[in-house]
């Protein structure tokens, strides 16, 4: 939105300077994007008269003149126009002027031998027009002809600075002059000089009525296409970047800018003609163009049009794009003499849909989209009316509607409580304090909004400008802090202001996620909304989407087993997974919610197939165990195995229950063959189960985060090898602990070194070799400190699981 500062300041008392108001109004949310003074295109262009006019020596096509520019002497000038004369006035570039329009500076210089000292400008070379014949005569533009060496930017409007705005789209009152003013009038206080509005003027209801817009439309008569605007009106639509075409197009357009509603005039004869009928206000309506209807727009453009366009039709014959653009058969010309002047709302998601499908955006189609009150277009209508009076002697045959116009607006509540604590006190020198009645209402009346004082605050009804903007308490709120200042207002931040940081609980989350996905697994989401087939306890939910999730999910393996087959399906040879979720007990009344870490390893996830020839291989038991093992003590946690047999979904050989700090964790374990056969899935394919707010706890102890010092061994260690044989139910990881125990305190570490079995051990039988490193951190141990710790180890072990020593 071009905004011309000097209309600006007929509407509205405006005493800031420009870069004070355009800084108000950037604050206030209608960005200023650029400053344009446009006397900047004809710095150094005066108001000169010729005085003589003599030929050129040595050129017939140019003349010698003496151009009077209120200096002591008169300028000589060569001009090479035809129209040039003598007694005429000019505007004359004089030396060290730049026009901007030509990208020419002016310097002296001679032609054909004969000294010029400046340019006698055209229109073309101020940048009014493209294609003007001869130089500029001011007696042709304006009747009041400043004095001779005045500046000339009064004449063409130049005396003017031009504020670009970025209007939102939820600021359509920003694209016009009034709704400009009144958030000027907001902003410095200033008093209104609006145009005044007929709202209520005499109109007749159509017979027919057009589904989804408000559509106005006026017979006048008596107008003249031929008439030029006048000058003031040309300047305001040239400022706003509109070129001027007659005095009744010219005029719809300028309402359009002052009002913000778009008008179009449709020429009365030409409908006639274009119809082969006589035209009325019911011939008038809007539909949905056909498929591959031609249309000739006003820039001569031809457009196939579908569906997707609304059109305006004169006995069902295209002549506009509803709210984007006219035909060329019906619009205004010379030989106009009466016209149909359009006033109407179009649905904006429709003119928004026309406006992309044939490529065109307007300024009318711009206003549209965003969405106008309809209680302005009547208005609207007859302000067209009373300007195109001043320039004619025309009549008004009839105004007709189709459409009822919105109901009156309903009160909003707007209550003191609620905007003092929402925006908090003021910052003042006397400290702290509310926001006053005073200004509160000040700044909503400066919007046209209208109060009723109450005892809890005010009843507020929105004028229609905003009426799509300002529908909720809060929204007025958010108007009175925007109009105050919002550095006006104290601040709530916490004081001392201090940096957010994760919880020690968030952060292990975060190091767990980190280090399963290191380890090769990928991690996936799955949805919490499952179908009702399997488990009878699951949870129904009240308002289910669809049946496929109706339930709150009990576990998270299925889903992941599911994930699994469908990645081998498309082919590929691996897939390990793993989730951090919630699963959901109990009763729709009750719902008891608890944290899982599930997952699942299966199929051969290597980089390479070369070492095996191309052949499958999945990892063992050992080895998929061995990922957890990694993570956790990552993570400083120790995990113990108890042997798993009565878990349905698991192998009863190859499962394990982990236990963690003496509390059990979940399960790991190879997925029963049963199973594994039954949804297709490779017989290698592993599962596990933890409490995820258990492993949290656990890995949140403070010991386990705080760096501890150890310093390096500085003598040597002790390797001893111990073989028994045990019975096979004994677990490896309750020997390794009972000689964890009984080795302390020089025991450094212990390891399974060998595992083996066999008939010549007996029934029932296992042998498991350890290796043991013993060391003193002071001094070098002796084979006699050291036996006396390896036979305690020993005799733990034949004590706690009757071990049988070996040779």
């Amino acid at each position: 939105m071009r905004v011309s500062l000097s209309w600006l300041k007929e509407l509205v008392q405006a005493d800031d300077s420009v870069e004070e108001l355009a800084e108000r109004l950037s604050m206030a949310g209608f960005e200023v994007e650029e400053i344009d003074d446009l006397g900047t295109r004809s710095s150094g262009v005066v108001v000169g008269q010729v005085l003589e006019r003599n030929k050129h020596p040595n050129a017939s096509r140019l003349s010698v003149c003496r151009v009077d520019v209120g200096a002591d002497e008169p300028l000589q000038i060569v001009c090479g126009a035809e129209n040039v004369r003598a007694g005429i006035h000019v505007p004359v570039a004089t030396i060290g002027a730049v026009l901007t329009a030509v990208g020419t500076t002016i310097k002296a210089g001679e032609l054909r031998g004969v000294a010029s000292n400046g340019m006698i400008c055209s229109l073309t070379e101020l940048g009014l027009t493209t294609n003007s014949t001869g130089i500029a005569i001011l007696e042709e533009i304006t009747k009041s002809i400043p004095a001779v060496g005045t500046p000339v930017a009064a004449v063409f409007g130049w005396d003017d600075t031009v504020l670009k705005l970025a209007i939102t789209a939820n600021r359509p009152d920003g694209l016009s002059m009034v709704g400009v003013a009144r958030e000027v009038a907001a902003l410095t206080h200033g008093t209104l000089s609006l145009p005044q509005l007929n709202r209520r003027p005499d109109h007749q209801k159509l017979s027919v009525e057009l589904n989804g817009c408000y559509y106005t439309v006026a017979q006048i008569n008596g107008v003249d296409g031929r008439r030029a605007s006048p000058q003031w009106l040309r300047q305001r639509l040239a400022c706003a970047g509109i070129k001027a075409v007659n005095a009744v197009v010219d005029i719809t357009n300028l309402v359009m800018l002052e009002q913000g509603q778009p008008l179009h005039a449709f020429d009365a004869e030409a409908l006639e003609s274009l119809t082969g009928q006589l035209v009325e206000a019911n011939s008038f309506a809007v539909r949905a163009a056909r498929d591959n209807e031609e249309f000739i727009s006003l820039d001569d453009q031809r457009l196939l049009l579908d569906p997707r366009v609304q059109v305006v039709t004169c006995h069902d014959h295209p002549i506009a794009i509803a709210g984007v653009i006219g035909s060329r058969g019906s619009a205004v010309r010379t030989s106009t003499t009466n016209i149909w002047l359009e006033s109407a709302v179009f649905s904006p998601i429709r003119v928004r849909q026309s406006s992309r499908a044939v490529g065109l955006r307007t300024d009318a189609s711009s206003r549209f989209e965003k969405g106008l009150p309809c209680e302005t277009t009547l208005p609207c209508s007859e302000r067209a009316f009373q300007l195109l009076k001043d320039q004619f002697s025309c009549r008004l045959k009839g105004r007709w509607v189709s459409g009822d116009v919105p109901k009156a607006a309903v009160p909003l509540m707007l209550r003191r409580k609620a905007l003092h604590q929402l925006l908090g006190p003021l910052n003042s020198d006397a400290g702290p304090v509310d926001l006053d009645d005073e200004t509160i209402e000040r700044c909503l009346s400066a919007l046209g909004c209208e109060l009723t004082p109450s005892e809890e605050g005010w009843k507020v009804t929105t004028p229609p400008s905003r009426r799509q903007d300002l529908h909720r308490e809060v929204d007025l709120i958010e108007e009175v802090a925007r109009l105050v200042g919002l550095n006006q207002f104290g601040s709530h931040l916490p004081d001392p202001i201090a940096p957010g940081v994760l919880t020690p609980r968030q952060q292990a989350e975060r190091r767990l996620r980190q280090k399963l996905c290191s380890t090769g697994l990928q991690e996936i989401t799955t949805l919490s909304l499952v179908s009702p087939s399997g488990d009878n306890s699951k949870i129904a939910i009240s308002n289910p989407l669809l049946a496929e999730t109706s339930y709150l999910r009990t576990n998270l393996w299925e889903e992941h087993l599911q994930i699994c087959v469908r990645n081998l399906k498309a082919s590929i040879s691996g897939c390990s997974i793993f989730e951090l979720g919630y699963t959901y007990s109990g009763s729709s009344k009750s719902v008891q919610q608890s944290g899982v870490l599930s997952g699942v390893i299966c199929g051969d996830r290597r980089l390479e197939r070369w070492s095996t020839s191309g052949k499958f291989k999945a990892p063992n038991y050992y080895e998929a165990r061995g990922v957890l093992t990694r993570v956790m003590e990552s993570m400083c946690l120790k995990l113990s195995d108890r042997p798993l047999k009565k878990d349905k979904r698991l192998h009863p050989g190859r499962a394990a229950t982990l236990v963690l700090e003496d509390k059990p964790l979940g399960c790991f374990g190879q997925l029963h063959p049963a199973l594994a056969d039954e949804m297709d899935l490779p017989e290698p394919t592993y599962l596990f189960e933890l409490d995820l707010d258990h492993l949290l706890d656990a890995a949140t102890h403070s010991y386990r985060w705080t760096p501890r010092y150890k310093s390096f061994p500085t003598v040597p260690a002790s390797e001893r090898d111990l073989a028994v044989v045990v019975d096979y139910t004994n677990a490896v990881g309750d020997l390794i602990q009972a000689i964890r125990k009984a080795g302390k305190p020089l025991l450094e570490h212990v390891e399974l070194i060998d595992y083996f079995k066999g008939a010549k051990l007996g029934e029932h039988k296992v042998s498991q070799a350890f290796r043991l490193r013993y060391r003193d951190q002071s001094k070098t141990l002796t084979d006699d400190k050291i036996q006396l710790v390896h036979e305690k180890v020993k005799a733990t072990l034949i004590k706690q699981f009757k071990a049988e020593l070996r040779s």
